[in-house]
């Protein structure tokens, strides 16, 4: 993969009639995580840590900060937040893919300074098994 634009990086949420970017996100990121299984033991060898393949649960958070820029994008993010709704979204990555799957969003902040625009933070967790689509 060779170097892309940052804003090709799209946010997505399901809006009921499919998925529609989130709009006004100047910086996103996805990250994937497994919750190690240490099984060391007093037997294991020269002491070092042995993991247990295969067993971790894995995890994969969203998030991302920006403007929001249409009411309708900030309307249905908020609702989401507010009902704990676990919903369907999908991270583009591109010439690369995109990721999709149950998410419910962790955390919305808002933040504005007196001399500049209204911004907000979106923290977002998996709720389920995700699927990878190659482009």
């Amino acid at each position: 993969m060779v170097a892309q634009k940052g804003r090709d990086l799209l946010l997505k949420v399901d809006n009921g009639t499919g998925f529609a970017t989130v709009a006004g996100l100047r910086s996103k990121r996805l990250s994937f995580n497994t919750q190690l299984v240490d099984v060391t033991d007093a037997e294991s060898a020269g002491r070092w840590r042995e993991l247990l393949g295969g067993a971790g649960v894995q995890r994969a958070a969203i998030s991302g900060s920006g403007i929001f820029k249409d009411q309708a994008s900030d309307a249905l993010v908020r609702s989401l937040f507010f009902a704990g709704t676990i919903m369907p979204w999908q991270v583009v990555i591109p010439d690369f893919g995109k990721v999709s799957g149950a998410f419910q969003i962790a955390a919305l902040e808002y933040s504005g300074a007196h001399d500049g625009e209204v911004v907000f933070e979106i923290a977002l967790e998996s709720a389920g098994q995700l699927t990878f689509e190659a482009v």
